[in-house]
């Protein structure tokens, strides 16, 4: 008996003969978008008989191309009810049918040496589709060293003018020309002059005399007429098979209809990373069938086109899993194609890059473009997410490598880059082997940004680490969630206690969002003090009990808890107002700038008078709370001194005191550090491109501050001896720019605009600030991407 299932050889060659099928139709569907390519089985049919007659070997032969959707996914499957799609018949097919229906028929269409015998439906579709030729223009020599010219695609008349031979072709697969008219309407075949409607012609010697002689020729005129006259009828619909044709456009239409509509699903679920696949009319059949069947009960061109499928009318049905790669990969294709005509036209770029592991475990690198769109009338700065790169190896080297070779594969110029931008890791930013130092060795125009939201959520965690007593207050903060939440019956005690905000855990990642941590404790600490108490009280779990307790009467009821909080929050709070603003799509290096010198005047301010002012705002808590506002004394604790110790005099501080330097100023102090240190990158680009930053300082720069900044930006531009601004010639721009501005430019973008409008009457500054407002401020968009990486399967899906 034969085996009931296939063997895993047989599993592994079905595999690679589908795949090798899939890629070698990938983009077939084009052709159904093209207005005059025949969809007739019969013609296809035809041309391969003919291939036959001709003697054509296995590697010039035509066939109809594989139906996507007869293919199925288990070579066991029974056969369908009716709506169902069967796609189990494909995998029966021998090799070496499966190798020859994979080939396209477009070449055959062009090619004039493949037509052979051709019958009145081949004609008429060849008329209708007009004589096409190739555009290669390299032609093979023979033996005389000679080929054929596309000059003699061109008749110079007595009078020179030039007339195009619309009629004549060659052949690249017999290296011959032919008469497109006489090959379709010959009559006879004794001449010589008809080689050109026959067997070809190609003796390049004497081609200007042949040519000459066959468009003087009665038989070649009266073809010609009659391939106009048959043109001129098809365009009217007045020919013979009239009727037939009528049906034919009918049928083109409708399949047409079928297409866009199931475009537009494929499209819709795409755009939202939804679930596709089911078959028709079964229970959770998947979205885009249940559309499909949503759409068939309003529309009447898709209720056909079910119904012919319910019927068996036709197994073309195009609601199969691999049309629907295809047509993903196919508007995945075009929308970067759109995407990467936008960044070429803006020349200068940067990029984004930030990795992260999927769900089968494997590197993903996200690839992010950031640039202007000057296609609109504002211009406008962009960030498009280009695609996910699989990585194998995270090291500098190895991340430069997949950059570079994504840059080359997506043909953008390396040297084009003007910024780059990453996260903190070692591997990005380090200043020896990291991506940043490798570009940075190819371009050293590329300016490297750490991301503005990673580093202050790297200072956040400096100010944290910095002081044991930050992290034991933070730990109690985490406490008092983690209480709550691990018991469904304490959450509703809280809930039932604490009419206002709930506790929330503190994030590992986003420093910054500590402050949704710290609100609800702020405030509600009176509330939250009074649900432990009773929690207390009514728990019967020993460790529940010491817990609660604990919290309730040594964490909350303690005046430096409560201080704490208070100081916490300010900080917090300003710091993460800071970062969601960076994190803004039309953000640009000056308004960052302004926002971090805000962030430094705001910490150096607060130290000054931040602590007294925290410290009333904390003795109203204590006051409504009921407990006493003073700091717990902690007992000195005196070392005996030994025989030849200096006598030296300690400071003892008292415990507000000691609270202030050692704990409020401590990190304060830390906070303004971290910052500095972390953006010193952003002072370098005040330096180098501060004078363009707003038309206000525009103008109030004198002659030679103008002048000297103006040759430090061609400087700080240059490579290999060469800038991409003149500083003498962008100096003279900026003179008179910067009177002739109007009132309403106030910002870099706002110049650029002016400068659009001015079509290259300042082609220095308009470079400069292209530039400037092309430099990253942080690389958030990148973190955004991974959210949807979540949703991506690791098979196209």
């Amino acid at each position: 008996m034969p085996p009931k299932y296939m063997s895993g050889y047989q599993k592994k060659k079905r595999k690679l003969r589908i795949e090798s099928l899939i890629q070698s139709q990938a983009g077939d569907i084009n052709k159904y978008f093209t207005p005059n390519l025949i969809e007739s089985k019969y013609v296809a049919e035809n041309l391969l008989n003919n291939e036959e007659d001709m003697g054509l070997n296995d590697d010039d032969k035509v066939l109809e191309p594989i139906n996507m959707d007869e293919m199925g996914n288990n070579n066991n499957e029974e056969v369908l009810e009716p709506l169902i799609v069967d796609e189990s018949n494909f995998f029966e097919k021998d090799d070496e049918l499966v190798q020859h229906e994979t080939l396209s028929q477009e070449t055959c269409y062009d090619d004039p040496g493949k037509w052979g015998n051709i019958d009145q439906k081949i004609r008429d579709f060849l008329v209708e589709r007009g004589p096409k030729r190739d555009a290669c223009t390299l032609f093979p020599k023979d033996s005389t060293n000679r080929h054929f010219n596309v000059l003699h695609y061109k008749r110079i008349l007595s009078n020179g003018e030039e007339n195009d031979r619309r009629w004549l072709l060659y052949s690249i697969s017999l290296d011959k020309i032919f008469c497109f008219c006489c090959k379709l309407f010959k009559k006879q075949k004794n001449k010589i002059g008809t080689q050109l409607a026959n067997e070809g012609y190609n003796d390049w010697h004497n081609l200007s005399r042949c040519l000459t002689t066959h468009e003087a020729s009665k038989e070649h005129m009266e073809c010609m007429a009659d391939w106009l006259e048959l043109e001129r009828r098809l365009q009217k619909n007045q020919t013979i098979d009239a009727r037939a044709q009528v049906q034919l456009n009918k049928e083109k239409e409708h399949w047409k209809h079928v297409l866009h509509r199931i475009i537009a699903i494929v499209q819709r679920l795409a755009k939202n990373n939804l679930a596709f696949r089911g078959k028709l009319y079964v229970e959770n059949n998947g979205l885009f069938l249940q559309m499909v069947e949503m759409i068939a009960e309003f529309d009447p061109i898709m209720n056909e086109h079910l119904r012919r499928i319910k019927d068996h009318e036709t197994y073309t049905t195009y609601l199969g899993s691999r049309i629907q790669n295809e047509l993903i990969q196919m508007l995945a294709g075009e929308v970067r194609k759109k995407l990467l005509a936008k960044v070429k036209k803006a020349k200068y770029f940067s990029v984004i890059l930030d990795c992260t592991s999927d769900i089968s475990h494997k590197e993903q690198m996200s690839l992010v473009i950031w640039c202007l769109d000057e296609s609109e009338n504002s211009t406008k700065v962009k960030e498009y997410w280009i695609e996910f790169l699989e990585v194998d190896d995270t090291s500098g080297l190895g991340l430069f490598m997949h950059l570079k070779d994504a840059l080359i594969r997506l043909e953008l110029d390396i040297d084009d880059i003007r910024g780059q931008g990453y996260n903190n890791g070692s591997n990005m930013k380090g200043k020896h082997k990291g991506v940043q130092r490798r570009l940075l060795e190819i371009n050293l125009r590329a300016f490297y940004t750490p991301c503005g939201c990673h580093s202050l959520n790297l200072a956040l965690c400096d100010m944290v680490n910095c002081c044991p007593q930050a992290m034991s207050f933070f730990g109690v903060i985490q406490r008092i969630y983690t209480l709550f939440s691990s018991s469904t019956k304490r959450w509703r005690i809280f809930k039932d206690h604490v009419k206002g905000l709930t506790v929330k855990p503190l994030s590992q990642t986003r420093w910054e969002s500590h402050v949704e941590s710290v609100k609800p404790i702020k405030e509600q600490t009176a509330q939250i003090r009074d649900v432990l108490l009773d929690l207390t009280n009514d728990t019967e779990d020993p460790k529940t009990k010491s817990e609660a307790e604990s919290l309730a009467l040594y964490e909350l009821e303690k005046f430096e808890f409560l201080l704490g909080v208070v100081i916490w929050y300010k900080l917090l709070f300003a710091i993460n107002t800071a970062s969601k603003l960076l994190q803004s799509e039309n953000m640009d290096i000056d308004i960052a700038i302004k926002l971090l010198q805000g962030i430094i005047i705001f910490l150096e301010e607060y130290r000054e008078s931040g602590f007294d002012k925290a410290m009333v705002e904390a003795k109203e808590m204590a006051s409504e709370m009921g407990i006493e506002a003073v700091f717990r004394e902690k007992r000195v604790v005196r070392r005996k001194k030994q025989f030849d110790e200096s006598s030296s005099t300690e400071i003892a501080l008292s415990a507000e005191e000691f609270f202030r330097v050692n704990y409020f100023i401590f990190i304060v102090d830390q906070a303004h550090s971290s910052i500095e240190s972390r953006f010193a990158q952003f002072k370098k680009y005040q330096e180098i491109f501060g004078f363009l930053f707003n038309v206000e300082r525009l103008q109030c720069s004198d002659d030679e501050s103008l002048l000297r900044s103006c040759g430090n930006l061609e400087s700080s531009l240059a490579h290999n001896g060469c800038s991409v601004v003149n500083g003498d010639d962008l100096f003279s721009e900026l003179t008179f720019l910067k009177c002739s501005l109007p009132n309403e430019s106030k910002s870099a973008i706002d110049v650029l605009d002016y400068l659009k409008k001015m079509d290259g009457c300042f082609p220095n500054a308009h470079v400069a600030y292209k530039i400037l407002l092309t430099i990253l401020v942080t690389v958030a968009i990148s973190e955004r991407s991974f959210s949807k990486l979540k949703l991506i399967k690791t098979f196209l899906r």
